[in-house]
Order: structure tokens, then C-alpha cells, then sequence
């Protein structure tokens, strides 16, 4: 098991022109990790990996757990070795990442960030399942529902990409939550304090798992895409 290691199945860049079909088992995505995020194919709600149990969250906003044959287009996955950073009380969001990069130095690497506690006024989001002919990601992104909750204990588990790499996933920070008591989550577009325990666990390997035998793929010309603006524009 290799904790310095950060699993990576597809690209957000992939899922830019529509490329959405599952493509990666949740089975297999589990035998690269214990904790992680993701998205299920046709982007079909919000995924959160916590201590092996996979949830999704729909776009009615409800929380299951799935199976082993759920398939996603684009995930992220690692073992989980979290090491204590700070304690954070009525931390903004936009402070909250800010301190965390103030204090990790990690501004160049790949990590991973996991906090518990009291979260206010958390605005999240899913999306929708699509269907095939598939849109682009951000037509598919519209078509998302916004849930929020005045006052919830939870989990957020985040990654951070180096701006270097930002197409392959969002340059910056990656945000997925959900509540302990797993009624509550998705995507985290934005809360307005967090009050709790922060950690954050390095990588110093990205391993990029490509669908090569997805036909669709191998045969997209990526050159004629937006990639980065519409990465942004349906991940922010």
C-alpha cells in the first residue's frame, strides 16, 4: 500500500467535449485507495470515497452508497495517511485554503486535504445524469442542482493540482463533502465557515491511468477544445 501516491483515472480535460462514458469500475478505482472524489458516467451526481465506503451524491441530493460495477469517467483515489496541519475556527473558505498553502509549502506538489467539524451556510452541488449522444461539460453542467444547509458537522475531502497541471485536473484546489451523519454533500462550491481539525497528506507520484480503450477518446482531437476556461467554469 503507497501512501505517497495519488491515483488519477481520466482527465477533467477529457469530460470538456462530452466524453463522459464510465470507464473505470468502482471496484477497480477501490484497489487504488481507500479515500477519494470522482464523478459517475454521463455525470451522474457526486463521488466521495470515505475509509473504503464510496458514496454518491445524486442530483436530488440524495446520499448512496454504490456498487461495485458503478463506472466513472474521471476519479481520483489514494490510501489515506493524513498528517495534522492546523485547528481552524470560523475560517472562510477562501482563508481556509489560503492558510493551508501558507502552511504545507506544498504549492508544487499534488496533495490531498482532509477537515472535519463544523461547517455554516455550505453551498453544494451534483449534476444530473446525461445519456448518450453526450454534450459538452459545460452544457452537461447546467443541468445541476444546488443544495445548502445552515449548520453541519462533516467531512471535506479536497485535492490540490500545481497549476502546471491544470487541464489534467483543476489547477488549485478540489473540493468534495459530506455529513457524518450522510444525509448532505456533493461538490463543495462554497461554505462560509469552517470550525475544525485540518490535515493534508503529500503525493510525491501522480499515476495517470488513461481509457485507451475507449474509442471515443482515442479518436478526440483535445486541440479544438476550451479546455482550461471550461474546466473552471463547471468546477468552481
Amino acid at each position: 500500500m503507497d501512501t505517497t501516491k495519488l491515483f488519477q483515472h481520466g482527465t477533467l480535460a477529457l469530460l470538456v467535449p462530452g466524453l463522459l462514458t464510465g470507464t473505470l469500475t468502482m471496484k477497480e478505482l477501490l484497489q487504488h485507495g481507500d479515500t477519494g472524489i470522482g464523478t459517475g458516467e454521463g455525470l451522474d451526481g457526486e463521488l466521495i470515497i470515505l475509509d473504503g465506503q464510496p458514496y454518491q451524491i445524486n442530483s436530488r441530493g440524495e446520499v448512496k452508497v454504490v456498487g461495485d460495477d458503478f463506472t466513472l469517467p474521471f476519479a481520483n483515489s489514494h490510501f489515506a495517511d493524513y498528517q495534522p496541519l492546523m485547528t481552524v475556527e470560523n475560517a472562510s473558505k477562501t482563508a481556509f485554503n489560503q492558510q493551508i498553502l501558507a502552511l504545507s509549502k506544498l504549492d508544487n506538489a499534488f496533495f490531498s486535504v482532509k477537515a472535519t467539524g463544523t461547517f455554516t451556510n455550505v453551498k453544494t452541488r451534483a449534476v444530473a445524469k446525461s445519456s448518450q449522444p453526450y454534450q459538452s461539460l459545460a452544457e452537461t453542467a447546467k443541468n445541476q442542482s444546488v443544495f445548502t444547509r445552515d449548520s453541519v458537522q462533516g467531512t471535506l475531502i479536497g485535492y490540490y493540482s500545481p497549476q502546471l497541471f491544470d487541464g489534467i485536473a483543476v489547477g488549485g484546489f478540489h473540493h468534495h463533502f459530506l455529513t457524518d451523519d450522510r444525509s448532505f454533500g456533493g461538490h463543495l462550491l462554497d461554505f462560509e465557515t469552517v470550525t475544525g481539525e485540518v490535515s493534508v497528506q503529500p503525493f510525491s507520484t501522480l499515476e495517470q491511468h488513461l481509457p485507451i480503450d475507449d474509442p471515443d477518446y482515442r479518436a478526440h482531437d483535445f486541440a479544438e477544445d476550451n479546455i482550461k476556461e471550461d474546466v473552471h467554469q463547471a468546477e468552481g
